[in-house]
């Protein structure tokens, strides 16, 4: 019985890992960084929490663009590029996702996808997707691309979004 458990385990471990990010470093700074894809669990990793953590926490989105996006997001998918080295990524991404979070948008239309310095991951081609800054959150539907928030919000990154969502309404 012993040996069928660590079986499966070694098999679920496996699978699970071919879809995961891994901790390398940072040739610049010397610290850790998350490459690959990513789920936010993985930000609560030592290395990583302190700064997702306390962005997420502080974080008060407007309830009523939260509201408008529960609402309009469904269907939606969204990918957000990221560097954990990044210090606009350290910010933005923890409050986008805390603003997905309360809407209610499933973590299974999310991705994310962390980057080295050169925009580079596993996998990944940044070229193909014109990725110049990070972070770079895009918004689809159907395959298309709806619009982005690159960098940082020009207001705030739920009405950014909302912005988004009420352009192809146009």
């Amino acid at each position: 019985m012993r040996f069928f458990f660590l079986i499966l385990l070694f098999v679920s471990v496996s699978l699970y890992a071919q879809d995961k990010c891994e901790l390398t470093v940072d040739q610049k700074t010397g610290k850790p960084m998350l490459i690959g894809i990513t789920k936010t669990v993985d930000f609560q990793d030592s290395n990583f929490y302190q700064w997702f953590n306390s962005q997420y926490t502080d974080y008060k989105p407007d309830s009523s663009a939260v509201k408008f996006l529960s609402e309009n997001l469904k269907g939606k998918k969204i990918l957000i590029v990221m560097g954990t080295w990044c210090s606009d990524s350290r910010r933005e991404v923890p409050r986008v996702i805390k603003i997905l979070d309360e809407a209610k948008f499933p973590e299974s239309d999310l991705k994310i996808i962390t980057v080295d310095r050169k925009r580079k991951a596993p996998g990944f081609d940044p070229d193909s997707l014109k990725i110049e800054y990070v972070p770079t959150i895009i918004v689809y539907e159907n395959g298309k691309e709806l619009g982005r928030i690159i960098e940082t919000p020009v207001e705030t990154l739920e009405v950014d979004l909302v912005n988004i969502l009420k352009k192809k309404e146009e």
